[in-house]
């Protein structure tokens, strides 16, 4: 570290030094046999004791001091607790050499398995992997999901409670590691943290420790989804659908480095999930406009994509109707309109069947349909923009159909 930067440390700057370190320490006290629950308690009393001291008298190797007055707050605590015997405190004495890009990466991954626990409900996985992994605060996470403080908070506990006592030294599932960090993404761009970009940041520390490519699929779709994002609101906060996004507004540079991700894991021929949801997305990205979309291909991946479970219709409805709006475009909304009838059984009570509904009658022309079908979309809708756009997605159908003619006298 230069001695400009270690002469004085200002608030913001051991912010974000404390979100790069906090993975790896507490990985580092995990790792050695400490419990969960008192390890992530000791590092947030040492990181308050960094917060005071830092500032005037940054140390030499932030890492190293960080682990050694989190060791020594576990000291003190199974001291006073326990009283069975007298520890010896060790601490380092050599700074410790900076972390590989891979090492950084292996301490993201067993901290994720450690959160990503099966014990957990996905609310717990979430939010614990934010604050063990992602470094935000109980304060950040509470106002990403719209919910108090105080609510949160039991939230967390809770969720270090079920892993209270336990040695979490069992290889984890990658799959469960994978979905808490979609669903981080998914779950939107809220409050004062970007959970989107936060689920991006973790998945590129990710693939630094896994070579599986439904790893690098699943940071491939990140991105080309997030390249969007510029274009999905209009000067109201209205949604704005693809097919009318200003496609001059996307981040070309996220998009390309979304492609290159993407042919090095389709690269590996172990096609999964989200490395066909990947290649969807990037076909929607290359194409200049909506016109100019290649439909014929995008339904051959959502064939690969429906053909990855047994009854897709019931197990991954979001696949088969997007088939079905991919059928419409490529063999014709006549046939997309058949597609979608197969599902009505099943599907016909979601929201999301009858706006494909009104998607495709409004390709086939007939827009006193796809009225009525956006309009019962946005009644079953429990999002509020999303019921909101499908009430103007109906009234904008319906505006636009020929007046009907008087019957002849």
């Amino acid at each position: 570290m230069s001695q400009e930067r270690t002469s004085r440390l200002d608030g913001g700057a051991l912010r974000t030094v404390g979100r790069d370190l906090i993975p790896r320490v507490l990985a580092t006290l995990v790792r050695r046999g400490e419990d969960f629950y008192a390890a992530e308690d000791a590092l947030q009393e040492a990181l308050l004791e960094a917060l005071r001291t830092w500032p005037e008298h940054p140390p030499q190797d932030q890492r190293a001091w960080l682990a050694a007055v989190a060791t020594r707050r576990l000291v003190d605590a199974r001291r006073s607790e326990t009283a069975r015997q007298r520890r010896e405190e060790t601490i380092h004495a050599q700074p410790a050499p900076p972390p590989t890009a891979a090492e950084v990466g292996d301490d993201t991954l067993f901290l994720l398995f450690c959160c990503c626990n099966p014990d957990l409900a996905p609310a717990s996985q979430v939010a614990l992997t934010l604050r063990a992994v992602g470094g935000l605060t109980t304060r950040e996470i509470a106002d990403a999901f719209y919910v108090p403080e105080a609510t949160m908070a039991q939230r967390i506990s809770r969720a270090k409670r079920t892993l209270r006592g336990r040695r979490l030294d069992r290889p984890g599932d990658l799959a469960v590691v994978l979905r808490v960090l979609y669903l981080v993404y998914t779950t939107g761009h809220a409050g004062r943290v970007d959970l989107a970009a936060e689920a991006i940041r973790l998945a590129r520390q990710l693939t630094l420790a896994t070579e599986e490519p439904e790893a690098r699929g699943l940071l491939a779709l990140m991105l080309l989804n997030h390249a969007r994002l510029p274009a999905r609101r209009d000067a109201e906060g209205r949604i704005v659908t693809l097919d009318r996004q200003d496609r001059g507004l996307w981040d070309t540079r996220e998009i390309a480095e979304g492609v290159r991700v993407l042919q090095s894991a389709l690269a590996l021929e172990r096609p999964g999930r989200y490395q066909i949801e990947a290649a969807i997305a990037a076909l929607h990205d290359d194409a200049a406009s909506a016109e100019e979309t290649d439909w014929p291909q995008i339904l051959a991946w959502y064939d690969d994509l429906v053909a990855l479970t047994d009854d897709p219709v019931r197990q991954d409805p979001a696949a088969v109707l997007g088939r079905a709006v991919a059928v419409g475009h490529a063999l014709g909304a006549a046939a997309g309109l058949r597609e979608s009838d197969r599902l009505r059984e099943v599907l016909g009570e979601r929201h999301r069947w009858h706006a494909v509904r009104g998607h495709l009658h409004e390709l086939s022309g007939d827009l006193p349909a796809a009225g009525e079908a956006y309009a019962n979309a946005a009644r079953l809708a429990t999002d509020v923009a999303e019921r909101d756009h499908l009430v103007r997605q109906a009234a904008r159908a319906r505006a636009a159909a020929p007046a009907e003619r008087p019957p002849p006298t």
